[in-house]
């Protein structure tokens, strides 16, 4: 009965401490946080069944673990070895050399304690970094997937950690090898089981159970895939969070994933939500109020140090500053494994007193900062990149040469070389389009270079990257990346290059559509949307209707649905039904900004049409549209122009549109 009245409890705290948060703009993860420091021991003691709490909360942690795993595939964590296998073993070492020489010279702890203090800075958060990059859809990102594979390298190497405790303690012996040895050869086994499985056991039991068409036995046999793959990877003495992430895994190699996602999705929120105020409990708030500014400093120490690190591994692994700015940002708080760390240093005399205080509180504090951290990597990112910094840094250092036989004229750039890049490409290729492809992920340029594609290695947030694609002459682009951060920063880089290019970008929510038609999008192609006109015509054509109405259906739905969500008028006419009619000319819109020549002029003063062959059909002004503006309408900063010229036309007419000191910036 206490774990239940204490759960009570804890909901209801966190409840109103949530409502609060949303009122204030904070993460819920953060409110979770906060819920845990006041109800825990060390606050207002609500909660008493603290040990039940805590298995609770390790449930939470396999069941997060199990649906990146499951959202994830073998192919995906193929594209991850580097990251794994070379990035992984940069930042935990470098990082464990580092506070080990501050422990040990600055601290004037002993070696063994100096060694615990590295392991325990070394970990990162996985369930944390993870949930906010799942929430905010950047886990397939090129940051998102180089700090995936950071964590997993950290998640095997906490095994060693643990081992190696005893020995540091001066307990240790000749049975420390063997332990290594045979660890080595249980991992070993355990992923040649989890290929296997999911290969051929995992699809065949699936089936069988899925053909019973009983819902509570698919979700049984779900859930003992997950909990057994990760107590038997925890038996061979490797972590609970590493075996669930297998386990989903195995699920992901199935068609039964989406089924198995939906139904594990509620219990994986009740459940890690525990998990998030189990960290909450463990502050020590009184020590924290007898220490804030040793606690503070030592938690920026962190913070700085663990950046710098986890940022430089990644720019050794060939990513631009960009990428490595935001992937030391998303690892530089303390991990929760540290915990478990910390409490075999305690019971080997390693840690004791001020000093295990002081690293629960700056972990706790650094996990409760996480999310705002990476909330603002983006633009602390784009902030550096302001500085005069070399080139190298900016673009990385697997910038290739150009590839042989580069479109340089009137070709389509296509940024980002997952799905919808792929079938892009192809489709270009069939229809003897020319095109130039950006890719961030270094080891799939080098294998499509490979193949003979011309693909560029590079971060298309940066101009040199877009010339070197050519972009000034380019005729369309297209966006299809999964970082929305990123997206609009290309989208800004693109119009200060190119204003006049059509500009087609891919998002997957429909909440992003109007920021990025105000950045200057021509068009946004939104996955919830298409996702659901595919969904309903399938429907249609399970129910044998004509293939004709079900065509004539979905282009209305389109036509209107799209309109609606660029917010314009409904009896507004489609000018791309004009483009057929129009041969050798182009429609495209364009942003005024401020400082720009036709800035405060009107048409009639520019003389558009007579001396540069452009013709402005209509003026988008808060929300309305003017169409055939008077010659006398003053034009002002932030109209957006609706233009008619021919493609070499609207290309050098596009100084009319931009701030001078950007213009001659760009001739130089």
């Amino acid at each position: 009965m206490q774990i239940l009245f204490d759960l009570l409890v804890v909901y209801v705290l966190a409840v109103l401490v949530i409502m609060v948060c949303h009122r204030l703009g904070i993460p819920p993860l953060v409110g979770f946080i906060l819920t845990g420091v006041l109800a825990g021991p060390q606050g207002l003691g609500l909660i008493h069944a603290v040990h039940e709490v805590e298995t609770l909360a390790e449930i939470g942690v396999i069941l997060l673990l199990f649906t990146i795993g499951i959202e994830f595939s073998f192919a995906n964590l193929l594209q991850l070895r580097r990251s794994v296998l070379v990035g992984g073993p940069l930042q935990v070492g470098l990082t464990c050399l580092l506070f080990f020489f501050l422990a040990w010279q600055v601290g004037g702890l002993g070696v063994g304690e100096a060694v615990l203090v590295g392991f325990l800075m070394a970990l990162s958060s996985t369930a944390i970094v993870l949930k906010v990059l799942q929430s905010r859809g950047e886990v397939e990102s090129p940051h998102g997937n180089t700090s995936l594979g950071i964590l997993i390298f950290q998640d095997i190497i906490i095994v060693p950690m643990m081992l190696f405790i005893p020995f540091l303690a001066g307990v240790g012996g000749e049975a420390v090898g063997r332990k290594f040895l045979l660890l080595f050869l249980e991992g070993a086994a355990i992923v040649a089981g989890v290929i296997v499985t999911a290969k051929y056991v995992a699809p065949r039991v699936l089936y069988q159970i899925a053909r019973t068409r009983d819902r509570e036995i698919f979700l049984l046999a779900v859930l003992v895939l997950c909990f057994l793959v990760a107590w038997v990877t925890a038996a061979a003495g490797l972590s609970l969070a590493l075996g669930a992430f297998l386990a989903g895994l195995i699920l992901s190699e199935t068609e039964y994933s989406h089924q198995a996602l939906g139904n594990i999705l509620p219990f994986r929120d009740t459940f890690s939500s525990i998990f998030f105020l189990s960290i909450g409990m463990l502050l020590n708030v009184e020590f924290l109020l007898r220490h804030p500014l040793s606690i503070v400093l030592a938690a920026a120490l962190v913070l700085a140090a663990k950046t710098l690190i986890a940022g430089g591994a990644t720019l050794l692994l060939g990513y631009p500053l960009r990428t490595g700015i935001i992937v030391g940002l998303t690892l530089c708080q303390v991990g929760e494994f540290s915990f478990v760390l910390a409490k075999a240093g305690v019971a080997q005399g390693l840690l004791s007193g001020d000093n295990y205080q002081l690293f629960l509180d700056v972990s706790v504090l650094t996990m409760a900062l996480t999310p705002f951290i990476i909330a603002a990597a983006p633009r602390v990112a784009d902030l550096v990149l302001r500085l005069p910094l070399p080139a190298r840094w900016r673009t990385g250092s697997f910038l290739p040469a150009a590839p042989s036989g580069a479109a340089v004229r009137d070709h389509l750039v296509i940024v980002g070389y997952g799905v919808t890049g792929r079938n892009l490409a192809r489709a270009a290729k069939v229809g003897g389009i020319p095109y130039v492809i950006i890719e961030m992920n270094p080891e799939t340029v080098r294998r499509e270079r490979q193949k003979g594609e011309p693909i560029y290695f590079g971060d298309a947030t940066n101009s040199e990257i877009l010339e070197l694609a050519h972009l000034p002459a380019a005729r369309i682009v297209v966006v299809a990346i999964n970082d929305p951060a990123a997206t609009r920063r290309i989208i800004e880089r693109v119009r200060a290059l190119h204003p006049t290019v059509y500009l087609i970008v891919r998002t997957r929510y429909l909440l992003e559509m109007p920021a990025l038609y105000e950045l200057g999008a021509d068009e946004v192609i939104p996955e919830e949307f298409e996702t659901s006109v595919e969904i309903f015509t399938r429907v249609l054509r399970k129910y044998l209707l004509p293939k004709d109405e079900i065509e004539r259906f979905v282009q209305e739905v389109r036509a209107e649905g799209y309109r609606r969500l660029r917010s314009l008028p409904a009896e507004t006419p489609s000018l791309a039904d004009l483009r057929p009619h129009l041969k050798d000319m182009e429609i495209t819109t364009v942003r005024l900004a401020d400082g720009a020549p036709l800035a405060g002029r009107t048409l009639a003063q520019m003389e558009l049409r007579k001396k540069h062959g452009l013709t402005v059909l209509a003026v988008r002004r808060d929300g309305e549209l003017v169409f055939n503006p008077d010659p006398d309408l003053e034009l002002l900063p932030g109209d957006l122009l609706i233009l008619l010229g021919a493609p070499e036309k609207l290309a050098a007419g596009g100084f009319l549109f931009r701030p001078a000191d950007k213009e001659a910036g760009g001739k130089a």
